[in-house]
């Protein structure tokens, strides 16, 4: 099993933390400008694990190379279910350096939007290392 699936699956976020590469770039489901570091991606990927509920990946689609792997999901938000793939790029040295999520239905993706824009503010304050 691929690390950032394992790591997602236990729930251990700060492994997943270590599995990203500094400038690692994190592209929104629902947000146009993709984010680029780190912090922020560690971030927000903390903040999705709450907005999450009954996560669990159903499908992983590989590169033979394993550069690339596509890791299908499904969850909740409220009462919204969803259905979506993380699109992950590996760099030389195993860790991720591209991450797009996507997400279906649209109604799915509005409650995600709205339940990310409400934690928003402590995303970016934890981003920055402020308290």
């Amino acid at each position: 099993m691929n690390p950032f699936r394992k790591a997602v699956e236990d729930g251990d976020h700060a492994a997943v933390v270590d599995l990203l590469a500094e400038d690692v770039v994190f592209t929104s489901p629902v947000v146009f400008k993709p984010y680029a570091g780190k912090p922020i991606t560690a971030a927000i990927l903390g903040a999705v694990i709450e907005v999450f509920e009954d996560f669990h990946y159903i499908r992983e689609i590989a590169n033979p190379d394993g550069r690339d792997l596509v890791l299908v999901f499904e969850a909740r938000v409220g009462d919204r279910a969803l259905q979506g793939c993380d699109i992950l790029h590996f760099d030389e040295d195993g860790r991720v350096d591209e991450l797009t999520v996507m997400v279906r239905p649209l109604s799915a993706a509005q409650a995600l939007q709205a339940a990310m824009a409400a934690r928003f503010e402590a995303v970016e304050k934890q981003a920055s290392g402020a308290s």
